[in-house]
């Protein structure tokens, strides 16, 4: 069995741009994972190499949960984990790439930048290799490295400091990037991505690369979550460009417990089955300009979801949550909801946080209710500092601003998608 994670000291040192070169070159054979509760690089992911990432977050599972789920799906040649931050950042909450590498004995290449520098580079790889005992970094790729020469001089230091960690190469400085959104990869730029994957391993050795990824056999984990029979109802997903964040493993669940499952496009108006029983309106963008002439003529989606929301049960997450409100700013939505939404300047949510019923989760927006102790729920990010409420409800419709995974959640699905 062959496993990468690849991480750095912090966000923004190029590690989706060498993740990228590694599935677009193992595009055949790879599974990409990534570590975290981010939505945007596992969609990436998928369109680099046509297979689907996995989220890996230690915060909303136990230790044989992430194992489960991580063994399950490594069923390609080799799996290549995206880490989240810096190496060890999440560690307070067991979920830094650190966590989940060592969980799960996983070699970690990390990336550093040598511009400016060469001495310190080892300096620094000295500090992530000793801040923590037994961690899983294995080699080390130069990013932003101005000439071979250059690439030489830091290589011959870390190999005079370090005698278990192997240089793999350079990146050179200067390269196309990806355009960037302000959550995260455009996924417009694909036609950079063969061009980027042979710039970025063109000086990397990529025969020792795949010798570290080499650990041991497969693990063979019983299943460690409470198990739920098979459903004999319809569930209609809300999943499009504009309400696209769904983690493939909630997905696969929702397939595995309801006797049927089928998409909804709310961009081409498609209407939400008669005889669906239940909806599901997954997170994404439906605040902004460009999101929302997707589907301001949406009449059939729009009417087809009012009628089903009298009778039948709805969850929705984040941008469901905007959509199944009365507007967003100026924005009118489908008023199923009694609440309204303003979109801030500055995020109101992020990072990890858990509802009043003890479900984990993960939440990142910019938009607001416009009465701010309306709804109930509240989402705190510990017990000794309460949050504000992130939930509405009418009937048998449930927003909520929370996105989590369902497998470990069977409290969750029996409560809201199963009433």
């Amino acid at each position: 069995m062959k496993a990468l994670c690849i991480s750095a000291s912090a966000s923004n040192q190029g590690k989706t741009v060498l993740t990228t070169a590694l599935l677009y070159h193992f595009k055949d054979s790879v599974r990409p994972f990534k570590m975290g509760p981010d939505f945007i690089d596992p969609q990436f992911h998928k369109i680099v190499c046509q297979t689907p990432s996995i989220n890996l977050d230690r915060y909303m599972m136990n230790k044989k949960e992430l194992q489960w789920l991580f063994y399950n799906y490594s069923n390609k040649k080799i799996s290549i984990c995206e880490g989240v931050m810096g190496f060890y950042d999440g560690h307070d909450k067991k979920s830094s790439a650190y966590d989940i590498s060592k969980l799960l004995d996983i070699p970690t290449i990390i990336l550093l930048d040598g511009s400016g520098s060469y001495i310190t580079v080892s300096a620094v790889l000295q500090g992530l290799k000793n801040y923590k005992k037994n961690n899983t970094i294995k080699a080390v790729v130069l990013n932003k490295i101005a000439t071979a020469a250059h690439y030489e001089l830091i290589k011959n230091i870390i190999e005079k400091d370090f005698k278990d960690i192997v240089v793999l190469g350079w990146i050179k400085s200067g390269l196309e990037s990806l355009g960037e959104t302000h959550l995260g990869l455009d996924l417009k730029d694909l036609e950079k991505i063969e061009k980027i994957s042979q710039d970025v391993l063109e000086h990397i050795d990529m025969k020792k690369l795949e010798e570290i990824s080499k650990i041991h056999k497969k693990v063979k984990i019983n299943y460690p979550f409470e198990k739920i029979p098979k459903q004999n109802k319809k569930l209609a997903i809300v999943h499009d460009i504009n309400f696209s964040f769904l983690y493939h493993d909630n997905l696969v669940f929702l397939k595995e417990i309801f006797n049927e499952v089928i998409i909804v496009d709310s961009t081409k108006d498609e209407p939400i089955p008669d005889d669906a029983d239940i909806v599901y309106i997954c997170g994404g963008y439906i605040e902004t300009n460009e999101a929302y002439k997707r589907v301001e003529n949406s009449h059939n989606f729009k009417s087809s979801l009012i009628k089903h929301a009298q009778e039948k049960p709805i969850y929705a997450e984040c941008a469901g949550l905007l959509y199944l409100g009365l507007s967003v700013d100026d924005k009118p939505m489908s008023s199923i909801l009694d609440i309204s939404f303003s979109k801030e300047k500055r995020f109101q949510r992020m990072g990890y946080y858990f509802n009043e019923d003890g479900i984990k989760g993960h939440a990142f927006h910019y938009t607001k209710p416009s009465e701010e102790n309306s709804g109930f729920d509240r989402l705190s990010k510990s017990k000794e500092l309460l949050g504000k409420y992130g939930s509405w409800e009418k009937g048998k419709v449930f927003g909520t601003y929370l996105h989590t995974m369902f497998r470990g959640n069977i409290k969750l699905i029996k409560k809201r998608l199963l009433p």
